[in-house]
């Protein structure tokens, strides 16, 4: 069996090929991200509904909703394979993603759009859920944020990954503004229990926030993430958020024998 060792922008999986198999998805991950030290783990499977199905599992084997980053990177998978065209649909926990092949290692994706989307969840904090259930996160505002503050903003981190105000534990972004349209985006994220260089739902609930607050006119929002960059376009009707595009890159680390 064959295992990709991926990356989207920075934010590594683990991927194979599941269907028509009976395979330990917990210990995978662990053992697989723990020979690389990727973020995450990604199996495809048979769907009813949709081109294939994501399993999508952190590095310490807990199971995540869904993952912006891995979606990219699993439809380029998907793709390369032969299991899906260059336009697909994926059956992920937290809903359907569609997905787009826009070059050899360039992918797009609907991400799931807002189950919550609370501005005030804490004073200086919003909380977002995208899909239901949906992917948790806590948005934050840190001005003059540069990436060599992780230290500085570990602990930080830590307290609010688990704040009781996030029911679920939260990824935590925090972002300071570099343009009208462009920001400098730091996630740490649960189940990690460390800084990703990137997270794609995590730039995504930070575009659907600023947006929300009427921060982001053209719904178009550019994040650097210490691993790449990633672009988020918001679209909505009648002032509700109906879309979450994010585009960036979807690369082969390498390919490894199981």
């Amino acid at each position: 069996m064959k295992v990709w060792h991926m990356s989207g922008a920075g934010n590594d999986f683990m991927v194979l090929d599941a269907r028509g198999k009976t395979l330990d998805f917990e210990a995978l991950a662990k053992e697989l991200c723990a020979k690389t030290g990727a973020d995450g783990f990604m199996a495809v499977d048979y769907a009813d509904d949709a081109d294939f199905t994501l399993h999508f599992y952190n590095s310490d084997g807990s199971r995540g909703e869904m993952c912006g980053n891995g979606s990219r990177c699993i439809c380029r998978f998907a793709y390369d394979n032969g299991i899906a065209g260059q336009t697909m649909t994926i059956h992920t926990d937290a809903g359907l993603v569609p997905g787009w092949r826009l070059g050899e290692d360039r992918y797009r994706v609907k991400l799931n759009n807002p189950g919550v989307l609370d501005i005030a969840r804490k004073p200086d904090c919003a909380y977002v859920e995208l899909g239901n259930p949906g992917v948790p996160h806590g948005v934050k505002e840190v001005p003059g944020l540069q990436f060599d503050q992780r230290d500085v903003l570990r602990q930080e981190a830590k307290a609010l990954r688990y704040d009781p105000a996030f029911p679920k534990g939260a990824n935590i972004n925090f972002y300071t503004w570099l343009g009208e349209s462009e920001v400098r985006v730091l996630t740490y994220e649960r189940g990690v229990e460390d800084y990703t260089l990137a997270c794609g739902t995590g730039c995504g609930s930070t575009a659907a926030t600023l947006f929300t607050q009427g921060k982001l006119p053209d719904g178009k929002l550019l994040c650097h993430c210490t691993g790449g960059d990633l672009q988020v376009t918001v679209g909505e009707a009648d002032g509700v958020i109906n879309s979450i595009l994010l585009e960036g890159p979807a690369t082969i680390v390498k390919i490894y024998d199981l």
